[in-house]
């Protein structure tokens, strides 16, 4: 079995399951199986998407439940139905060349992308105001004390001057006469 599925060639499967996808595409089908492999063509000529991958390949394992309940609840006519069925079984060659190829780019599935307890990993962003684990750019951690420091010194406020009275009135020196 091993060896059947590393014969399969994946960006070949992605390709036929679009072009099944997307014939379906006129009657009632399932709406996420065309962006789904879309996504799959991507992920197939990138090299270096190994997150990417990971993602795919748990979509397309999840719309396999997704599809049988698809089918479950809604009617199709014969045609649209068959191909539903075809990608259907498609999909489960395809989720386990993906698994393959992830193991053999040395991907890891333990934790879903956690690394056993710790939740902290690589980050792509991080809040601001600190509330990360460790302080970046003058931001303090919500673990470091608070360090009070001296205020700054009052900047003096320029003063206006005063202008002349103008028919009784007080002209302002922001007006135009």
């Amino acid at each position: 079995m091993a060896d059947f599925v590393q014969s399969l060639d994946t960006s070949k499967l992605v390709l036929v399951e679009t072009a099944l996808s997307f014939i379906t595409a006129p009657w009632n089908a399932p709406t996420y199986n065309f962006p789904i492999f879309l996504f799959g063509i991507y992920v197939t000529e990138s090299q270096e998407a190994i997150q990417s991958m990971k993602a795919f390949t748990f979509m397309t394992g999840a719309s396999l439940l997704f599809d049988i309940i698809w089918l479950s609840q809604n009617e199709q006519n014969w045609f649209a139905r068959l191909i539903t069925i075809l990608i259907l079984i498609l999909k489960l060659p395809t989720t386990l060349t993906f698994f393959v190829a992830l193991r053999q780019r040395g991907a890891q599935f333990s934790g879903l992308g956690f690394r056993g307890n710790d939740l902290n990993g690589a980050t792509v962003w991080s809040m601001p105001g600190g509330f990360t684990s460790s302080a970046r750019e003058g931001y303090q951690s919500v673990e470091e004390p608070v360090q009070v420091s001296a205020p700054p010194p009052p900047v003096p406020k320029p003063t206006v001057p005063q202008s002349t009275p103008v028919g009784g009135l007080a002209a302002s020196p922001y007006q135009a006469v």
